[in-house]
Parts: structure tokens; sequence; C-alpha cells
């Protein structure tokens, strides 16, 4: 069975590890551009073209997958029998869908239909999910509303975050893709052989791409929606606050790294974001609208990640003093 692999980031190399342990002829890996990145804009390429180079495997990147020179090359020279899709990073056309004979399918981190787009992690997270999954389906020309082939549910811990998340679910999703790839004695699976289920639209949430603005933490949230923000929005972009931090009056952005629900509320009837106090373990105290919350590390601007607790040192901060947004 000749395979195309398409994918981008890191979400799509235990697939991709796991496309090449089954065996079959993969005979291309496709990716998108390096991107300009860093200070000095070097151009990087992504973790899929790293991997597939250092494995000596076919690289095709191109701008746009509807360009009528890449359509040609997977129609008449790469020739695949099935496309495995993960976190590619571009919807494919109905010219594309229909040239391998078992079609394409895609790996996606939801429970489908909860979750289409391109978010669907991070999203889960900051919207306060006990639970999750992989969806492994069919492509079709719409934004992830193939037929589904199989899902697995996978828990969301209360103190996971986008990051760590992001493995559980690569690693599972990978080991959804070796079932249907080959059988137990090693042949080919007949990929015509899977079941499909159709989507119910009408039970369809989406997760759109996160914004700078979608970190901003509003303190009068209780203190569980902060901390599913703070959580959800690592590494990008970033649950941050703003705090005065001299006498100029003009406010900082602070980035919020880690935080740990206090089991205590406030005492003092203080406004949402005050700092009310300091932990043992160098987390300070701030209120919300309901429970406190801990902050464990901050990001003050131009400056490393600290303990909160020598962030106040640092800049002279005290009890009292408020967070604002």
């Amino acid at each position: 069975m000749r395979v195309v692999f398409m994918g981008t980031d890191s979400f799509s190399l235990p697939s991709l590890k796991a496309v090449i342990e089954s065996g079959v002829d993969l005979v291309c890996v496709v990716t998108q551009p390096d991107q300009p990145k860093g200070r000095g804009l070097k151009l990087t390429p992504p973790p899929v073209k790293e991997f597939a180079l250092e494995h000596n495997i076919s690289i095709y990147q191109p701008e746009k997958v509807r360009d009528k020179e890449f359509v040609e090359k997977i129609k008449n020279e790469f020739r695949p029998d099935l496309i495995v899709v993960v976190a590619y990073g571009q919807i494919l056309p109905k010219v594309i869908l229909d040239i391998p004979k078992y079609g394409c399918i895609n790996i996606h981190p939801s429970l489908l239909p909860k979750y289409r787009g391109a978010a669907p992690i991070q999203r889960a997270i900051i919207n306060g999910e006990e639970e999750t999954g992989v969806t492994l389906m069919f492509v079709d020309e719409g934004e992830d509303t193939g037929d589904i082939i199989h899902q697995e549910r996978v828990k969301i811990d209360i103190y996971d975050t986008s990051l760590s998340l992001f493995d559980k679910l690569a690693n599972v999703g990978a080991g959804m893709l070796s079932k249907i790839l080959v059988n137990n004695d090693g042949t080919p699976m007949d990929i015509l052989d899977l079941p499909r289920y159709p989507q119910d639209n009408l039970q369809a949430t989406h997760a759109p791409k996160l914004t700078k603005e979608d970190g901003l933490i509003n303190w009068n949230k209780s203190a569980l929606e902060i901390h599913n923000l703070i959580r959800g929005t690592i590494p990008w972009p970033g649950a941050y606050t703003n705090i005065v931090l001299d006498d100029s009056g003009t406010a900082s952005i602070l980035k919020i790294w880690d935080s740990k629900l206090s089991s205590e509320s406030d005492h003092t009837k203080a406004d949402s974001g005050t700092i009310v106090g300091i932990t043992s373990d160098s987390g300070i105290i701030v209120t919300t609208n309901d429970i406190n919350l801990i902050i464990n590390t901050i990001q003050p601007p131009n400056k490393p990640k600290m303990k909160a607790k020598d962030f106040m040192n640092g800049y002279k901060l005290k009890v009292g003093d408020k967070f604002i947004w």
C-alpha cells in the first residue's frame, strides 16, 4: 500500500513514526513551507521535515495544496493508495481527496463533532472539560466533518496543560493509526472495510485558533476558570495580566505560567485580582470571585520566568497590590 503522509508540527511525529513502523510503502511526506522564526527571523523547517530528512524520506512543501503542480505530482508521481493527514494545517480540496483509492484519513484531537477546528486541545482545557479524546476519521471537503472510523477517550487532569495533553493525544492517535494500517499478521489492512459513522452536525462545537487577546485574565471570574485559562493557553498566547510596577503609573504585562487552586476563599473581602498573601512554597495568593488562586510562576516583560515570590521581592510589591485588566 502506497502512502503519502501530510503533517507539520510535533503532534504529527508519533503518527509518522507509526506509519514507518507499519511497513507500508511511505512514498512521500508533505509538510508546510519553512517559516521565519526567532528574533533573526531565520527560516526554520517544521518538525516533520526535520524528522523526514533524518530518515531519508522524500519531502514536498507546497505553498498551497490547491496548486496545479502539487496536484499533478500527487496524482502522477506519488500515486498514493492512501493519504494520512495529521496536523497538516491546510484543508484538502476535492481534487486531492479523490486521488487515493482508499481515500484520506485524519487524526483529530477531540471527540468529534465536538471541537472542530484549529485549537481543540486548548479550547477543551479553557472550557473546563474533564474528558477529551482522539478521533480517527475519513477526510471530506469540510473542516473536521468527515465520517468517523474510531474514537478513544482521554481524561483531562486538573493540572494538565495544553502541552501535556498535546503529548497524550498525539501518542493515542498514533496507536489508533497503527491498528488500521496493518492486520495482526502484518498484511495491509483493507481500508475500505473500516466502519464509517457520519457525524451529527447538530452536536458540533467549534475550536477556533487562539488569539493574543484570548490570554487576558479577568480576575472577576472564578478561580477554576482562571486556572483553566492559564493551563490552556500554554505556550501561546499565554495567560497574562497587568500591574503597575513603578511610579510612572504605566501598567506592565505579566505572563502567568503556573497556578494552583486554593482551598480557601478571601476573608479580607478584597477586590478580585488583589494579592492577599504568600504561600510557604513561594507562591502568591490572589483573590477571584470565589476561592483564591495561587500563582506559582510569573514572567515579567523581557525577563525569564521566575517564582512568584521572587517577582514580588524583586519589584517591591506587597500584599494589597492589585492586578488590573
